[in-house]
């Protein structure tokens, strides 16, 4: 078996406050290109949408451009910039670092999820 896709193509666009997330989903991988604006803060942008006190998707990313800054529920912090590969557990909130755009990509499959209602 073997699948590509383009992210110029995605299969789903999920606008957000100040970002949007670009999905392709492929057997076993649902991959998310998140691009968030100066200014963006989980919190303040998809909270609304997820229904949630934090981020509660798991994240495997790569920081293409910009920097973010992840703070877990327990105070944990860490920044992330280009070329930074992290990965950050459920409960977390995250914001834009400066004032340039950050593009992420998320192989962890939390896309499928991220920017959605929570299940109620």
């Amino acid at each position: 078996m073997i699948e590509v896709k383009s992210v110029d193509k995605p299969d789903e666009r999920r606008d957000f406050p100040m970002g949007h997330l670009d999905v392709c989903d492929l057997e076993g991988l649902t991959f998310g290109v998140a691009t968030f604006e100066p200014g963006w803060r989980w919190s303040e942008s998809v909270k609304p949408i997820a229904g949630t006190d934090s981020c509660r998707v798991r994240h495997n990313g790569f920081v293409v451009k910009g920097r973010l800054c992840i703070r877990m529920d327990d105070g944990e912090e860490a920044e992330a910039g280009p070329g930074d590969v992290f990965v950050c557990d459920p409960g977390h909130d995250a914001w834009v670092v400066g004032d340039e755009q950050a593009v992420v990509f998320d192989f962890a499959g939390g896309a499928a999820e991220y920017a959605r209602a929570a299940p109620q």
